[in-house]
């Protein structure tokens, strides 16, 4: 499969924080622990392998207690059983990625994120034979913002699942989707491929209750022979190792300050999170409400459920699983209960885990190395010989399509569109001008610049119209590059954030993710185009 990649600051989609944390830029080093090199992973190792061993077997127990529980109906891979058992070994070690349970994967970069997430790992077993070393995804299960993930994007059409939903996504019921996969199916058509797609979307939706436990399915049916573990932490044991965060919480609010001072830091960037006072959600089935303090009580908001501090700490003690980390605690609950070296996410997710390192600090948790997940633009063959073709580069195809069509229209007309000469040479006759008005009076002096400006305008005008004219004339061509781009680059926009994966398994079955799994590789920061 051949491939070619270009850097993510050229390719144009990272923001100005994301380029500057990749540069290892000086002014951003205080605010992560270690940049992700493989050498770096030693020290991590040391300092995690130091800060978890506080009730660290405790910890371990219930970590796989918990798992063997959710695996306990899912058909386990070899690898995946023998991961789970690892982790009771205090020289094992987790790489962990997060994504929300989007229906059947949503956008194409979930499965990037996990195969960065295992393709890491095994480059660490290699470094270091000594330790294991697990990849984790941790699903999204107590997220309530159901708009997000309710649809999936397949040959340019939005397949939406319409339903209620208020509490936490995991515990939403998948009734209806059954209705759903008729429609879906009718896009599909007829192939093994085909047949293989639907019979995946009804094994994990249609024969599983909730979302979290479909999620688990689809998300172990794709990558469970890697030895994927995955975790849904809506669990009231694992939480149990959180009450003295989410205690401290409540009643320090410690979170608060300490992120805010730090994205003070960060305020030539665009913030990506902001805390409340409590960074804590109260959950129930069909609930999750932000936790306010007022007037000496704990509210639920936009319910009617309060309660005093000496009520909210019983119901802490005695229901851990009721307190949803919001986006600033969550990291914090996933470094305590796992003995996670790295955490891989996109440049939005490592935007608000910069936000995070002082309160870290505070906690006591060793904080994570941070990874930018591999970012891939997936091609056929068919369209890398139209880009050869059409005497494309892929750099080129990265750009806005405005610039992309004025680019080609000036390298494929055969005389210069750009004047830029012509007004150099405008501007040097006007020097002249310039040294007769400075021995003259200052009204002569205005004209001259008058003047200037009006034909220097004149020759902008001819150059605009000129440029206008050429795309006319190369209108087929433009219009090939312009269908070229807009197949490769949906809506405008990247790939791996419209497409869903099911778009490529149509057309390349099976072989799709181990040529992933094969190609990317985690640590060497490139976006990858790899022709199927």
């Amino acid at each position: 499969m051949p491939t070619d990649c270009i850097s993510y600051q050229n390719s144009g989609y990272f923001s100005s924080l994301m380029n500057d944390y990749l540069e290892k830029k000086t002014k951003l080093q205080s605010l992560y622990n270690r940049f992700p090199t493989l050498e770096n992973f030693e020290a991590q190792i040391q300092e995690k392998q130091l800060n978890f061993n506080e009730n660290g077997t405790l910890k371990r127990q219930i970590l796989v207690s918990s798992l063997e529980k959710q695996y306990s109906k899912v058909e386990t891979s070899v690898l995946t059983k023998q991961n789970i058992e690892d982790l009771n070994n205090p020289n094992t070690f987790t790489v962990t990625t997060g994504h929300q349970l989007n229906l059947f994967s949503g956008p194409l970069y979930f499965l990037y994120k996990i195969i960065s997430t295992i393709n890491l790992t095994t480059e660490l077993k290699a470094k270091y034979p000594t330790y294991n070393f697990v990849p984790i995804y941790w699903m999204a299960t107590e997220d309530h913002d159901f708009e997000e993930i309710n649809y999936f994007n397949f040959k340019g059409k939005k397949f939406r699942w319409n339903k209620e939903s208020t509490g936490p996504v995991g515990r939403l019921s998948t009734e209806g989707l059954a209705e759903f996969l008729e429609v879906y199916t009718l896009e599909l058509g007829s192939s093994t491929n085909a047949d293989t797609l639907k019979k995946l979307f009804e094994d994990s939706y249609l024969n599983h209750d909730n979302l979290a436990d479909a999620t688990r399915f689809l998300a172990n049916a794709l990558f469970g022979a890697y030895g994927l573990v995955i975790l849904d932490a809506d669990n009231a044991d694992l939480k149990r190792n959180f009450i003295p965060f989410i205690k401290e919480e409540l009643l320090q609010q410690s979170s608060h300050k300490l992120v805010l001072e730090t994205a003070e830091k960060l305020k030539e960037y665009t913030v990506q999170v902001n805390p409340r006072e409590i960074n804590l959600f109260y959950i129930e089935d069909d609930l999750r409400e932000r936790i306010i303090f007022e007037n000496d009580r704990y509210k639920v908001n936009h319910t009617k459920i309060e309660f005093s501090e000496t009520e909210i700490l019983i119901l802490l003690e005695n229901h851990p699983e009721k307190f949803s980390p919001n986006v600033i605690m969550r990291p914090l609950y996933q470094e305590g209960i796992l003995p996670n070296l790295c955490y891989i996410g996109g440049g939005g997710e490592i935007a608000y885990w910069l936000e995070l390192k002082s309160f870290f600090a505070a906690a006591k948790v060793t904080f994570p190395i941070l990874l930018l997940r591999n970012s891939v633009l997936l091609a056929t063959e068919k369209q890398a010989k139209k880009v050869d073709k059409l005497d494309l580069n892929w750099e080129d195809l990265f750009s806005k399509q405005a610039n992309l069509v004025t680019t080609k229209t000036k390298e494929l007309s055969d005389f210069p569109i750009d004047l830029t000469h012509l007004k150099n040479q405008l501007q040097k006759q006007f020097q002249e001008l310039y040294d007769v008005a400075n021995k003259t009076d200052e009204s002569f002096l205005g004209a001259v610049k008058a003047q200037e400006t009006k034909q220097i305008k004149g020759l902008e005008n001819l150059e605009k119209r000129l440029l206008k004219a050429q795309k006319r004339k190369l209108s087929d061509v433009l219009q090939r590059i312009t269908e070229l781009q807009n197949e490769l680059f949906p809506n405008q926009s990247l790939q791996e954030r419209q497409t869903n994966f099911s778009e490529f398994y149509l057309e390349f079955g099976e072989n799709l993710i181990p040529t992933l799994v094969k190609q990317l590789k985690p640590l060497d920061n490139k976006f990858d185009i790899i022709v199927l």
